[in-house]
């Protein structure tokens, strides 16, 4: 892989940290034939909760010596930062926690802990990025046409703090045509975990047979890459390279449904962190009732920030909003018998990661649960 002066200093580095950034990079690039290195925009690291990385991952960060150069968001921890108490979350996981969190703030990183950062910071069309949440990277590289490749957490690390990325896959035009033509009816989050299982490494071009929400591609995208190994897929009047490359010949179709049933002690929404219409969507679904089971939403910062008005009519509602973390990553879930949830994302991870029960409903059916006696 060709290396330009400049970076063949940063690995020949006195700074074993730089050194090893240049190391991991160069690794996976010649692993996957990349002919150089790229400048990114912008980078998102996983892998974030103590409860994830452990004291193994935090004695490497703390080994870190070196800052960002480029603008860099952290997945969601653990914890809701201020509530932790609220979600029966331990207070030696929070004092973990918080010593990860500390380490990524001293290397430059933003501690926003969101997995949708492109609420916060939209890409450009055309920007490389090095991103390392799943849902993330489908949604940059199908909804707004940024470019990534599906990053570990230590890679997009080390590209944050080294500013560039290897120039291979989803980086490269061609490599970013559609390969199959798929069909989908019903739920687009249900169709999304099917359709991951079933459609492995290509890359769908999808038909819909109705008008759809942002939010219901964001929860189909997360489901894709859950299941499956989706980086992107193509929209039809969409996605913004749709028109780009010929249609794939070869069709199939995919119906969303679910069939999974227990008792819910505990509602959730939130995986990927809902939008600012979610939440509206989720107050006006309510209708001014009480919810009568748990029913905890997951949102970033900022969303929470510019909905405050919606949270607090949510709250009053007994609705529960988090911040900083979602059902998948927190502890706090395991403690539940049966976790409800609209996410095809989570209905995959929850059973293997909190080891609990999972049903499944769409937007509506979890609201209506959520307020029957």
């Amino acid at each position: 892989m060709y290396l330009t002066k400049e970076e063949e200093r940063m690995l020949n580095s006195e700074n074993e940290t730089i050194r090893k950034c240049m190391e991991i990079l160069v690794a996976v690039g010649e692993t996957n034939d990349a002919e150089r290195l790229v400048e990114i925009t912008s980078a998102h690291i996983s892998g974030v909760s103590y409860d994830n990385i452990g004291d193994a991952g935090l004695e490497w960060l703390e080994s870190l010596d070196g800052r960002v150069r480029v603008p860099t968001t952290l997945n969601p921890a653990g914890m809701d930062l201020k509530r932790w108490r609220e979600m029966g979350i331990s207070e030696d996981f929070y004092e973990n926690q918080m010593k990860v969190l500390e380490v990524f703030e001293k290397l430059g990183v933003e501690i926003v802990l969101t997995c949708t950062p492109y609420y916060l910071s939209r890409p450009k069309f055309g920007e490389h990025i090095a991103w390392a949440e799943s849902s993330a990277i489908v949604y940059a590289n199908s909804i707004i046409g940024a470019r990534t490749n599906r990053e570990c957490g230590p890679c997009a690390l080390a590209a944050a703090i080294i500013g560039k990325t290897p120039y291979y896959g989803l980086h490269i035009k061609e490599n970013r045509a559609p390969t199959i033509t798929v069909k989908i009816k019903g739920n687009l989050a249900a169709a999304g975990y099917i359709g991951g299982k079933e459609l492995k490494d290509e890359i769908p071009y999808f038909v819909f047979e109705r008008e759809v929400e942002e939010w219901e591609l964001k929860l189909l995208g997360a489901a894709l890459a859950a299941s499956g190994n989706t980086v992107m897929f193509h929209a039809e009047g969409i996605t913004p390279e749709w028109e780009d490359f010929e249609k794939p010949s070869e069709k199939i179709e995919i119906s969303g449904e679910l069939k999974a049933e227990c008792e819910p002690d505990l509602i959730t929404i939130g995986c990927p962190h809902t939008s600012g219409q979610e939440l509206e969507t989720i107050l006006k679904l309510l209708d001014g009732r009480k919810v009568k089971k748990e029913f905890w939403i997951f949102t970033s910062r900022k969303v929470f920030s510019e909905k405050r008005d919606v949270v607090k009519k949510l709250e009053t509602l007994g609705v529960k909003v988090f911040n900083d973390t979602c059902m998948v990553v927190s502890p706090a879930t395991q403690r539940f018998e049966c976790v409800m949830v609209n996410s095809g994302k989570a209905f995959n991870y929850l059973p293997s990661m909190r080891k609990v029960n999972v049903a499944f409903g769409n937007l509506k059916r979890c609201v209506e649960e959520a307020v029957k006696g």
